[in-house]
């Protein structure tokens, strides 16, 4: 719950009591409090209503947001959200998983299950419309860092502000571009928020113009075999078709450049076919993308313009023939019986991935719809995604939406998870 008293009131912490009688740690906001008006953040707990009366200045709680000992080297905080254990990274931009900014690993306190265990993935990273084919696939969780400013810290809330420059790829539109993202945790909620800001940006992705509108990526990670998730749904029923016809035109397309002779071959172009000889099946996902990818540098622009070009035309006359339907689902998708374990929901703001036996569930509300997702449970690696956008790398979540992200076992209530997600508390006596 946030609240604003009109009063100027110093101090970092105060006590509140509720009408019925519990006291409530309130912490102050110095970024929301301004001259005559003073910002407090308080986790509460009621039914229908409560009424909150500040008594005074408060001391530090024994209970409340706890920083641990990080994993990572480039971790910037690990936090004991009183729910979540998880740890936020800054990245290496060293062009792979494991240089990724965003949460590396997470997880509820609770169950003590770490659903990012290797560290080579990360929930929180966007790519599109930088990584799409049209701009070389600039990967900007992988090929860039981020500074973090603490913008709150106290026992209540932890906000911090991401900040950083995507790297230039094919698309002279996109160049130069800057991204913030707010991140904000408080104490034993079972959910959190985030918030996308990106320079303003037009481009055209998949044949549509894209004007301010990401693909924002949650990864998971159950390990070959396993998937920590094996449904999913959006709320009033799953629209989606099944299948990515991309992903199989760029395995092509791997194949075919590979095979080529090369005489002048690059020494990262070498180290790619090396690593793609074989079962092309059985190769990481990231070296079929990475070889056509501008940052990487194993091909020339032209030739990655032109063979992308080429992967983009196939997909797209693929994607929207007459056999590949629309599925209507009012049950959830198992999305590991889909073809390449993948499905392209359409529009929603509420989804859910949960997995049948366990129980446990991620929940996410967007305070706007996205248009499409990508979704996918791949058992063989174990890589569970949760992404907004649409074929062929589309992205479809507008810029500075709200996202709130829960997680815990709710396989039987996620929507009402949902709901509350996406009603906050109605403050009255002061703005919040």
């Amino acid at each position: 719950m946030i609240f604003t008293v009109e009063e100027d009131l110093g101090g970092d912490l105060w006590l509140a009591r509720t009408d019925a009688g519990d006291e409530v740690t309130c912490q102050r906001l110095a970024s929301r409090s301004a001259p005559g008006r003073t910002t407090f953040a308080a986790v509460v707990t009621f039914d229908k209503r409560v009424e909150l009366t500040l008594v005074g200045p408060a001391a530090q709680p024994r209970d409340g947001i706890r920083e641990g000992r990080a994993r990572e080297a480039d971790a910037f905080v690990r936090l004991d959200t009183g729910y979540f254990d998880l740890e936020m990274c800054t990245g290496t931009a060293g062009g792979t998983g494991s240089s990724k900014w965003g949460l590396r690993h997470f997880g509820s306190v609770a169950e003590g299950v770490d659903l990012l265990p290797s560290g080579d993935n990360a929930i929180g990273g966007f790519y599109g419309p930088f990584f799409t084919p049209e701009n070389g696939l600039v990967n900007p969780p992988e090929h860039t860092t981020v500074d973090v400013e603490v913008v709150e810290r106290g026992p209540v809330m932890h906000h911090y502000r991401m900040r950083g420059t995507v790297p230039d790829g094919l698309l002279d539109e996109l160049r130069g571009k800057r991204f913030a993202i707010d991140w904000i945790f408080t104490y034993g909620t079972p959910y959190f928020t985030r918030v996308y800001h990106v320079d303003d940006f037009q481009t055209v992705i998949n044949g549509r113009s894209i004007t301010n509108k990401i693909t924002v990526g949650d990864e998971f990670e159950g390990g070959k075999g396993e998937l920590l998730f094996d449904r999913f749904a959006a709320y009033g029923g799953t629209r989606y078709r099944a299948g990515d016809p991309y992903a199989e035109e760029l395995v092509k397309m791997v194949a075919e450049t590979t095979a080529a002779p090369r005489p002048a071959a690059s020494p990262k172009f070498e180290e790619f076919r090396r690593l793609l000889t074989g079962d092309m099946r059985s190769a990481h996902w990231d070296l079929y993308w990475r070889l056509f990818c501008a940052w990487e540098g194993a091909l020339e622009d032209d030739e990655i313009r032109e063979r992308l070009a080429r992967v983009r035309a196939a997909a797209h006359v693929r994607a929207d023939l007459p056999e590949r339907a629309w599925t209507l689902a009012d049950e959830p998708v198992e999305v590991s019986a889909a073809p390449d374990e993948t499905i392209f929901p359409g529009p929603a703001s509420k989804t859910a991935e949960f997995h049948t036996g366990t129980g446990r569930t991620m929940v996410w509300w967007t305070s706007a719809p996205s248009g499409a997702f990508q979704i996918v449970q791949r058992r063989q690696s174990g890589w569970v995604n949760w992404g907004t956008n649409g074929e062929n790398e589309c992205p479809e979540l507008p810029v500075g939406v709200e996202i709130k992200t829960a997680y815990g076992m709710f396989r039987d209530t996620w929507t009402d998870v949902a709901d509350q997600l996406a009603t906050p508390p109605l403050v009255t006596g002061g703005a919040g």
